[in-house]
């Protein structure tokens, strides 16, 4: 069945405290996805966001992201005071999230909420920390030890406590006892609005992508706490990380720095982690989109400690025995394969046996001629098409950096010599491709430059902080979405 829908962080999300989350403004983007006529909301990954701020390294991949509570229904809980939220000063800019600001209010303000709450008599906050007893005590002990550490990372903590010796472990779970129950609280806050507002997306016929990075973020508590998982040495540091080799547009490479898996032991486990991170996930979002796909086929290995990416090589990932596992678990599950890149045709072999759906960026598909598989007519029913992805230029900002051949063919493909109203010509394309799913990036609803983008890869500290104004997505552009969405048969 042919569906579309739109991508939007929820950082993005207007607010009135500095950053999008689970408020009244959610609840409107889903009325105004329902009246524009779309099935899906994809969001960004849902994950405690760490240093640069990016949705993609988290501190558990677990855990959601306490900046997305919302304080408003605290504020009408009892909990806080509209003037904890003005004293706290996290306003900020409406059109980008100043990070900073929110680091340094945020937390005043929920320290309060927790301080306030009664959790010796909330029988829904004991019933959510047995349900997730698994990761959550783990996250909570996690995060408490940062704060004693003043936010170092584990690998900077005491060996006693970085390696977890049991008789040292034990005294820092007492001393840090308040503390971890602090962070337990921000998780059950979050779970509870989070299932509240997808359960009224669900009720609305919306559906919720969500994505996960194949990786997890070195200083982490699944890394802390399942060291056995990954290729560490006795020391807890890693052996090798994870990265992408040189390419057209990377002289260096890509050094991520993310821990590499210990493939073997998760199979003489039964890929148990992994089942479990895919439940989890499956509570969370209705589709699941996995980021760099082509790590389970294989993975590419840069030693620890080289400065980029060139001294790098290719390994073996777990292929369709993963997969096999988890299907055995599970079923037929609605993920969506990001297998963007440079792919071999192992790769190719793997998602097809896989079945899931692959990516088609519009963006993609006006170089090197017919051949290209990302222009629309060599697109297939099994994928998703996008204008372009979080990690891409805007419509607007790549057509106006497009020169020569390249310009030329936009110009003829899509009718438009002059550049004007591109975003739409853009999204009709997209609308009208064979792809059973469309997800159109809410930037290019709303034709914005490249002031719009998201992320820049491979660069740090402007990246994750563009913000919607408030009712931008008005009535007519609603309707303008409907009318598209309606001819193109979604």
């Amino acid at each position: 069945m042919r569906k579309s829908g739109v991508l939007m962080s929820v950082t993005s999300l207007p607010s009135e405290y500095g950053i999008g989350c689970f408020d009244e403004q959610a609840y409107k983007f889903v009325d105004d996805l329902k009246a524009a006529g779309q099935k899906y909301w994809q969001v960004l990954p849902f994950g405690h966001t760490s240093y640069g701020d990016s949705p993609y390294q988290s501190f558990s991949t677990f855990a959601g992201n306490p900046y997305f509570i919302s304080l408003k229904d605290l504020i009408e809980e009892g909990l806080i005071t509209e003037a904890d939220c003005e004293a706290a000063e996290m306003v900020g800019h409406e059109e980008y999230v100043d990070y900073e600001r929110i680091y340094n209010g945020r937390y005043k303000v929920l320290k309060k909420a927790f301080a306030n709450a009664d959790l010796e008599n909330d029988e829904e906050y004991k019933k959510f920390i047995d349900e997730n007893k698994d990761w959550v005590l783990d996250y909570g002990l996690f995060m408490a030890i940062k704060d004693k550490y003043d936010g170092a990372g584990f690998s900077e903590w005491d060996e006693e406590i970085r390696l977890r010796r049991p008789v040292m472990l034990q005294k820092t779970k007492e001393a840090c006892k308040e503390t971890t129950k602090f962070y337990c609280y921000l998780q059950y806050l979050f779970f509870k609005q989070w299932a509240k507002l997808k359960a009224y997306a669900n009720e609305n016929d919306i559906e919720i992508i969500g994505d996960i990075p194949i990786y997890v973020a070195y200083d982490s508590a699944d890394v802390w706490t399942n060291k056995e998982l990954f290729q560490l040495d006795e020391e807890n540091l890693p052996i090798k990380v994870a990265g992408c080799p040189p390419d057209a547009f990377t002289e260096l490479g890509q050094l991520w720095g993310n821990p590499l898996y210990n493939w073997e032991v998760h199979k003489q486990t039964g890929y148990k982690w992994w089942k479990d991170r895919i439940r989890a996930c499956f509570k969370m979002y209705d589709v699941v989109r996995i980021d760099h796909f082509r790590g389970f086929d294989e993975f590419y290995t840069i030693p620890f400690g080289d400065e980029d990416a060139r001294g790098g090589s290719w390994e073996k990932g777990p292929g369709m025995d993963l997969f096999h596992a988890l299907k055995s678990e599970f079923g037929d599950m609605k993920i969506i394969a990001e297998d963007l890149g440079f792919l071999t045709d192992s790769v190719r072999d793997l998602l097809k046996q896989t079945g899931y759906p692959g990516m088609k960026i519009l963006m993609f598909g006006f170089y090197a001629g017919s051949t290209n598989e990302y222009v629309p007519y060599n697109h297939v029913a099994n994928s998703v098409v996008y204008t372009g992805t979080h990690d891409n230029e805007t419509t607007y900002g790549w057509y106006n950096s497009l020169t020569g051949d390249n310009k030329n063919m936009v110009d003829t493909y899509l009718s438009c010599e002059d550049g004007k109203d591109v975003n739409w010509k853009m999204i009709k394309a997209a609308m009208g491709s064979v792809a059973e799913t469309c997800i159109i990036p809410m930037q290019d609803l709303l034709g914005l430059d490249n002031a719009g983008r998201m992320n820049t890869p491979s660069t740090v500290g402007d990246n994750w902080k563009w913000r919607m104004k408030k009712d931008a997505f008005d009535e007519e552009l609603v309707e303008k979405l409907r009318n598209i969405t309606e001819v193109f048969g979604r």
